[in-house]
């Protein structure tokens, strides 16, 4: 079983909360997953948040979840994405250092996909693997072309037409789970097989 472990590390802010899956074996790559908005309840420990670190360590990666600025035990207050991008920045490089220079994942859901598209400008990924980003709700930049976008069919909060519009110009693909809605309710499994289906066959 993939052992877990919490910690401090310092942020941008004051201190972040933070939470490592690691894997049975040596790891092979790292994995930084960011949570949905936080004033709206968005932690660290969201259900979709939590099955990619499982998915992620399954898989052979050091995955980290974590706490912005203002949840839980993270210091600081909620700052509409800038500060957020930085907290990210922080737990990343604090992986780089800690496991070694590995290929990178960058992960986020919802607003967490918004800060980590943000975050891969700075700190470019191996792959970005964004789940119903809100590309409406926050000016979401251009992506790579390998960037994994998950959404689900029946979106009630971002629209899967709006994340049309935003990923047709970059010709970016899309993986539709039809029926779903945005918090992948009854869909998690199905999710995470797309997640591991995306990494087993990839040489990193």
């Amino acid at each position: 079983m993939p052992a877990i472990e919490k910690v401090s590390i310092p942020g941008p802010a004051g201190k972040l909360e933070v939470v490592v899956h690691m894997p049975d074996v040596a790891p092979r790559a790292i994995a930084v997953i960011a949570h949905p908005l936080p004033t709206m309840g968005g932690t660290m420990e969201n259900k979709i948040v939590t099955t990619l670190a499982k998915t992620f360590a399954e898989l052979g990666f050091a995955a980290l979840r974590f706490n912005f600025r203002g949840v839980g035990a993270s210091s600081g207050e909620f700052d509409n994405g800038n500060g957020e991008v930085e907290d990210a920045l922080t737990v990343t490089r604090y992986a780089l250092s800690e496991y070694g220079d590995l290929p990178l994942i960058l992960s986020g859901f919802s607003f967490g996909g918004y800060v980590q598209a943000r975050a891969a400008q700075q700190v470019p990924p191996h792959q970005l693997v964004l789940i119903a980003p809100a590309v409406t709700r926050y000016p979401m930049p251009t992506v790579p072309h390998n960037t994994l976008l998950v959404h689900g069919e029946l979106d009630e909060v971002v629209s899967l037409a709006d994340v049309m519009q935003w990923a047709r110009p970059q010709h970016l693909p899309i993986v539709v789970l039809p029926g779903a809605v945005h918090f992948f309710h009854g869909r998690l499994e199905q999710l995470k097989e797309i997640v591991r289906h995306n990494f087993m066959g990839q040489a990193l």
